[in-house]
């Protein structure tokens, strides 16, 4: 996963042999089609029904342009950084022509968000483009902003000023990538805040499990060791206790790791120091003769109401020293 303030790869569209008529702000662009995997008449047929009467057939011939790496007219001009382009060309064709992926499997509007082109990210969705197309690695067009924490094409992509049931219809916010992360995941990964409080006022699922272990985001902030990441996940209704595929809970993470000060946030927020993964173990045995973390657990596995029972400094004093207890 990429970190916060890596260079940006080029974008795999722009190629050196993208059409020479292709300039940045000409409000003409006369590009010589490639046929290849592009020729279809009814992608073609589309372009005709969708374009201005008068339009010539030259011109669409030329809309209709296909790179070596697959990317359409609209690719391109969101590679060259010429949005105004874009947003025109986006207003005379249909969303078949608009859901064109490349050979990485990058839509129009993954590129857009990609190089945060928040107005063509705006004219895509307004276009009503399927906002789940997943690229080479799994990515939707939301997992790459929220990967480049690009917020404002995740609040457009989120439809944030719409009510939350549209945005619900229209993207499933617990899809997965290649990886098995969620956006949600990655956000937590990536430490937003932003990011991860529009996900969840758009109903992203806080406790949503990654692919392949079973993680919520509270156990991978947890293995972040960010304990602010996880007093907000906590504070926003995450469960302390959530398990993982092998029954592990973020405590058993913390303890596994030696982070007292992660443990004793979790202890403090609830947590269940007794419950046992499937190899059997509690927080307790992974803590493994570590005093400040040991210091945290009880010494038995007696509990009261579900909670368990742990030996106060005057019990341990009565309980070496059984006449004072009866004193007492």
């Amino acid at each position: 996963m990429c970190e916060r303030g890596e260079e940006k790869p080029r974008p795999p569209g722009l190629t050196p042999d993208a059409p020479s008529g292709f300039k940045e702000n000409s409000s003409q662009l006369e590009l010589e089609r490639v046929d290849s995997a592009y020729g279809s008449s009814s992608i073609t047929e589309s372009l005709l029904d969708s374009c201005p009467r008068g339009q010539e057939e030259q011109h669409l011939e030329a809309l209709t342009y296909l790179s070596e790496d697959g990317d359409t007219f609209l690719h391109l001009a969101i590679i060259h950084g010429c949005p105004e382009i874009a947003v025109d060309f986006i207003s005379l064709v249909t969303t078949e022509v608009l859901e064109i992926q490349n050979d990485s499997c990058q839509s129009p509007l993954h590129l857009a968000v990609y190089l945060d082109q928040a107005e063509v990210v705006q004219a895509l969705v307004r276009k009503g483009v399927n906002l789940e197309l997943q690229d080479q690695n799994g990515n939707t067009p939301l997992h790459i902003a929220c990967q480049w924490d690009h917020l404002h094409c995740a609040q457009i992509l989120l439809q944030e000023d719409e009510p939350v049931s549209s945005s619900q219809i229209r993207q499933n916010l617990q899809l997965q990538n290649w990886k098995g992360l969620a956006c949600l995941h990655i956000a937590t990964l990536k430490q937003n805040y932003s990011l991860i409080s529009l996900l969840l006022r758009r109903g992203a699922d806080i406790n949503v499990q990654e692919g392949t272990g079973g993680k919520t985001p509270l156990h991978l902030a947890v293995e972040t060791q960010n304990c602010s990441v996880v007093s907000y996940l906590l504070r926003m209704g995450a469960l302390v206790d959530a398990p993982m595929f092998n029954a592990c809970t973020p405590l058993h993470l913390a303890v596994g790791r030696k982070d007292a000060s992660m443990a004793s946030l979790l202890c403090h927020s609830g947590a269940d120091t007794l419950l046992r993964n499937m190899e059997d173990e509690t927080a307790q045995d992974l803590a493994n003769g570590n005093d400040d973390i040991l210091a945290l657990l009880p010494f038995d596995d007696l509990k009261i109401s579900g909670q368990p029972v742990v030996w106060s400094e005057q019990c341990r004093k009565n309980l070496c020293n059984p006449k004072r207890g009866k004193k007492d």
